[in-house]
């Protein structure tokens, strides 16, 4: 049997809501401005010694997306020199949000930004797991997890 004290890591998913509006531009020609309700959700790994609390990553991130809230994002520093697209949005966001996750402890593995529920927009961090700190695990832990190993193979040997 599996035992969730033997996982290296644990994970976190958040989600963050941006309320705004913004406008494309097709040549020379400005688009209609409309609102939308953009879905950021994060997928955060932390250590499994590792304890913090959600209200530590929400404020922080709350933080970074206000100045963005209710704004018409093209007006609004960086979007008045690159288009507010969503994917735009994401690698805009997703930079600044890995940064304030390694700050507060973690490491983000991926943002998820979503305009409507069927369009989405993704951008992995793959070497996040590889360069974790591996040396935060003590060589109980890592006992642990290798003790955790050999019994589920014997158990399994053994069914």
């Amino acid at each position: 049997m599996k035992n969730l004290e033997n996982r290296l890591f644990h994970e976190y998913r958040l989600k963050f809501y941006l309320n705004g509006n913004h406008y494309l531009m097709f040549g020379n020609t400005r688009g209609e401005t409309h609102p939308h309700t953009w879905e950021f959700t994060l997928n955060i790994l932390v250590g499994r010694e590792t304890f913090v609390e959600f209200n530590q990553y929400e404020s922080a991130i709350e933080k970074l997306l206000a100045p963005y809230q209710n704004m018409v994002l093209n007006e609004v520093d960086p979007f008045d020199a690159i288009v507010p697209t969503l994917e735009n949005q994401v690698e805009f966001f997703g930079i600044r949000i890995q940064e304030l996750v390694k700050e507060i402890g973690g490491r983000l593995l991926s943002i998820e930004g979503s305009e409507t529920p069927t369009r989405s927009y993704i951008i992995n961090f793959n070497d996040a797991f590889d360069s974790f700190e591996m040396n935060a695990f003590t060589d109980d832990v890592r006992r642990s997890v290798i003790d955790a190993v050999l019994d589920d193979i014997l158990e399994d040997m053994n069914n």
